[in-house]
Parts: C-alpha cells; structure tokens; sequence
C-alpha cells in the first residue's frame, strides 16, 4: 500500500484530467457500473464532525471511501481510501485536500460542458477562496471565457484573486462591488461560498445563464433564493438522493412552494444522452452541486495510477 501527498496530486491531476475522469464517473454512473453511497456524518460535542462516502466501480474494480474530519474556525482535512475490490487488499492512501477540489471544480466544468449555452463567454464568480480556483480553470477548460467578474466580502481577496488567476488564465478578470454585479449579464454563474444566506438572486439572472451553485451541501445553507431555483427551466444534481438531504438551495425553495423535487434531474443522464440538456436558448439551467464519492474514486485512480505506474 502507497502513500500519497497532497504534493505528489497536484502533479498528478491535471484539470483536464479531472473533467475527463468525472465525465467519465457519470456515464458509469448512468449505466450502472458505478455505485455511490450518499455522505455521512458523525459529531462531537466541540463541534467537530467526521464525514464518510463511499463509492465502488465494476469497471476499474475498486473500492474507495473519502473520509475527513472538520470543525469551525479549525478547518478540514481529507483523505482518501483506495481497495482492490478483488483481492480486498488496501492499495492506497491519497491526502485528498487538493484531490476533492479539483473533482469539486471538475464536476462543474462537466455541467457546464453539457448545460451552458455553447457560445457563453462571460462568467461570474461568486467566491474567491480555495475552491474558486479550480471552479473557474474548469468553466475556462470548456468555454471560451472572455470576461470574468468575481465578488467576495473582502475586496482585498477578490483583487487578489483576480490578479493571480487573470494572468495563470490569461484572461480579464474583473472584481466586482457586489454581488449583483458579478451576476447581472453572465452567461455562466457559479456560486462557490460559505453563505448561509442568498448570494445569487434569480431578478439578477440573465436569460440563458446557466448556474453552477457549489457552495452548499447543508440543508440550513443556501446560496440561491427561491426565484433562482423556480426560474431553472432545467436543475440538475450529481444525486438526486444527496440533494434531498442537504442541498440547501432545493430544501428551502421547495419549503416555499418554488421547486418540486419531481422536476430534479441527474447530471449523470443529461450526460448519457438519457435526459435532454438545455431546453431552449433562452432557458436557464442549474446545477446543484454535492459532491460524489464516485467522483472522488475515479480520480483518486487516475492519480494513484499516475504515481505508481499501475
């Protein structure tokens, strides 16, 4: 059995690695070679909780769990388990901060491949921390991005952030005063935050966007108000089993009357050609984003395989 760094994964897992390996996870998703256990949580009195999801994969023959431990104000920390489903043996420990996301980031560069409007050229970002990164080299990955508009509270960190990844992307990247006007006139909206409250109004949305919302996996967090989530012609999740347990932005439009779980979709059969993508020009379409085990296998393959030569 190996170790992996955190180090020895960014070397390995390449952006266009990582979007090729999700898309991949929801194809086999769709036809049944891949299972996935939705997440699961255990808390202590400090607050602090360990989180657990597993996946198993017919295809490559393996086994894996992501499993991490966090606590507020402290931080979070991952790691995931590899098996050989044929022999039982553990193959590999992968540190999994940069693993989960990169995938994090894939998973929306995949919903953004088969719902965004093929000519969307301007994005915007609402975060600007760790996960914001790679959520936007995956929208840039598959799009051909002309204009970025980032907002976060601090202003320091969004110039930052614009500073540092306009020149990695080579793109005009623009901190916006609010988070209205990173929203208004964007073909593509990604909601990557902490916040407990709406930050993405569905008024500010413009006809056609597609929103990518990755901040929120907790039923009592929400980053889209009732509005945004009624006016998706068409709102997509990685688990539609997931989603029902914590995607915030869907458990509170549907406690308002706004959404249906009836009309939820997986990404996974948008993806395999069972589902339609975008219904019109015009429509706006979301992606609820939660996270999967099985896209955490498939990748932590690709980098276990990269690293051992397996």
């Amino acid at each position: 059995m190996v170790h992996i760094t955190e180090a020895q994964v960014r070397e390995a897992l390449p952006m266009e690695l990582a979007l090729e390996r999700v898309e991949e996870a929801f194809r086999r998703l769709a036809d049944g070679r891949m299972s996935n256990h939705p997440r699961r949580r255990i808390g202590l009195d400090n607050r602090a909780m360990l989180h657990a999801m597993e996946a198993g994969d017919n295809e490559s023959g393996l086994l894996g769990a992501k499993i991490y431990a966090t606590r507020p104000r402290v931080g979070a920390h991952f790691v995931v388990l590899l098996f050989d489903a044929e022999t039982t043996r553990p193959l590999a420990t992968i540190e999994a901060d940069e693993l989960g996301r990169i995938r994090t980031g894939a998973a929306s560069g995949v919903a953004t491949k088969f719902l965004a409007a093929p000519d969307a050229k301007t994005l915007g970002l609402l975060g600007a921390g760790w996960q914001a990164e790679t959520q936007l080299r995956a929208v840039a990955a598959v799009r051909r991005l002309e204009r970025v508009k980032v907002f976060s509270r601090t202003p320091e960190k969004r110039q930052a952030f614009a500073a540092k990844m306009g020149a990695e992307l080579g793109l005009a990247i623009e901190p916006a005063d609010s988070p209205e006007a990173a929203v208004r006139y964007s073909d593509i909206v990604v909601t990557i935050t902490t916040a407990k409250e709406p930050v993405a109004l569905g008024a500010w949305l413009a006809p056609g966007c597609h929103i990518n919302a990755a901040g929120s996996n907790h039923a009592l967090r929400r980053e889209l108000d009732g509005e945004a989530v009624a006016r998706a012609e068409l709102v997509t999740t990685d688990s539609i089993e997931q989603a029902r347990i914590e995607a915030g932005d869907l458990i509170q439009a549907v406690a308002e009357g706004r959404f249906d779980w009836d009309r939820l979709v997986a990404l996974e059969d948008v993806v395999a050609g069972k589902t339609p993508g975008r219904p019109s020009p015009q429509a706006v379409t979301l992606f609820e984003s939660q996270g999967l085990a099985a896209q955490d296998l498939i990748v932590a393959e690709a980098v276990w395989r990269r690293v051992t030569g397996a």
